[in-house]
């Protein structure tokens, strides 16, 4: 009896062991789709806002005062400029891919440096040379008492 036992449960073992096989590479393929859907939904939002800035309805509400005007950026780009507050100096979109983990893979990359070339047209980060992103010091520099002059 105790070797049937015995082969039982080694039998019951091998078989929660490939299902934990199974629900690891689940969990994995869902982790990779989930993040290819947040890339999307970041893209979709930017685009809106990109959009409404274009057709000039976003004007109005930027005017000091207006409700609009002290939005965040989406997380995504608050964590971006959340790096480039701890780094000195440029940073590349690889860079930044690895310091967010988002993965280096180019279509990874091109993302960031879409994001990147995003926040230099808002005037947020400058493109010193070609692919290195800095903060703008112009901007950030600024004192209340020299936006209003």
């Amino acid at each position: 009896m105790p070797d049937e036992l015995l082969r039982h449960l080694d039998e019951r073992e091998q078989d929660v062991h490939a299902e934990a096989d199974r629900l690891r590479a689940e969990i994995s393929e869902l982790s990779a789709r989930l993040e290819d859907i947040q890339q999307v939904l970041s893209r979709l939002r930017l685009t809106r806002q990109t959009l409404l800035e274009i057709a000039g309805q976003q004007d109005e509400q930027n005017e000091p005062g207006a409700a609009g005007a002290s939005e965040p950026l989406p997380p995504a780009y608050q964590e971006i400029l959340a790096v480039f507050t701890r780094t000195d100096g440029g940073l590349r979109a690889k860079d930044l891919c690895r310091a967010l983990n988002v993965g280096d893979q180019p279509r990874h990359v091109e993302g960031m440096r879409a994001k990147l070339k995003r926040l230099v047209g808002r005037d947020i980060l400058t493109e010193p040379e070609p692919g290195l992103f800095a903060m703008n010091m112009s901007k950030t520099s600024e004192t209340p008492s020299e936006n209003r002059t």
